[in-house]
């Protein structure tokens, strides 16, 4: 199939990208990585009147380390993530999940900003997010207003931003020390959506769990973190026994749902095998 027609619009500033959302509102639809939104065209799943083309606006992109943060820019490519050494070096979580993304072709269009965006609940990046506590930064025609990633992801492909809103921005803070990160997913294919996948932040200074952030994705509408799970290792020794002992909680902390290729039953042990091989990186 092929898109349903539309107008294109190619603003050169974040100002006029906004007074074109304002002025069209429901019926814009904004055009970064186009990765996902294009292939929706294509199948009719969205139809909107006016694509508004953000990929000339400059600002939008580039990845900034300050005293407490890194910034980068909705615009930034996951390929500029994937080999960014102040990635690899600041944000490790993010540099890990960045090979699971799709392929190499998709990485090279696709965006940070489009990846959270979207919202869709088998994403990496979402989740990542999510574990190391982002901040997302909106601009709308009243300022921008920042919104914290645990209030970001609202369900199945629905996120915070309002109408006339567009995502410029996402704020990590840096690791404290003795802090650290794991990621892992399975796959039917690599490069495939995740049947499952959990992100990873948090310290085992002196030997011991604290402050985790077990964020999944894949089993559910949107990524989640595992506070149960999280609670159960605080303060524990930071050993794969104390790994496989907390592993239970996670039947208060998920309910996935059954899918084309796993039952829920399924999703849940697979989300337990993953979690212990994941939280046991921080151990080894």
């Amino acid at each position: 199939m092929k898109a349903p027609r539309f107008a294109y619009a190619r603003p050169a500033s974040v100002a006029e990208a906004l007074a074109l959302l304002d002025k069209h509102k429901d019926d814009a639809r904004v055009l970064a990585g186009g990765q996902s939104l294009v292939p929706m065209l294509n199948f009719r799943v969205a139809a909107p009147k006016v694509l508004v083309d953000i990929n000339r606006i400059p600002a939008l992109a580039g990845i900034k380390v300050a005293k407490t943060h890194v910034r980068i820019g909705a615009l930034t490519r996951h390929v500029e993530l994937e080999r960014s050494a102040d990635i690899a070096k600041h944000l490790p979580l993010i540099a890990a999940a960045m090979p699971h993304v799709a392929h190499p072709a998709i990485r090279n269009r696709g965006t940070l900003g489009g990846s959270c965006a979207l919202g869709d609940p088998a994403a990496e990046l979402p989740a990542c997010a999510l574990a190391l506590e982002a901040t997302f930064i909106a601009a709308g025609k009243r300022g921008e207003r920042r919104i914290a990633a645990r209030d970001f992801f609202r369900g199945l492909y629905a996120t915070a931003l309002k109408g006339g809103e567009l995502l410029v921005a996402v704020e990590f803070p840096l690791s404290k020390p003795g802090y650290a990160s794991a990621f892992g997913e399975l796959a039917r294919r690599h490069g495939d959506y995740a049947v499952v996948g959990v992100a990873v932040h948090g310290s085992t200074q002196g030997a011991k769990f604290s402050d985790l952030r077990v964020a999944f994705f894949g089993v559910g509408d949107r990524p989640q973190l595992a506070a149960h799970f999280a609670r159960a290792l605080e303060g524990q020794p930071a050993t794969a026994k104390s790994v496989d002992a907390a592993l239970s909680k996670l039947d208060s902390d998920l309910a996935p749902r059954a899918d084309l290729y796993s039952s829920a039953a399924t999703k849940l042990h697979l989300a337990k095998v993953l979690a212990g091989r994941v939280l046991k990186q921080l151990v080894s």
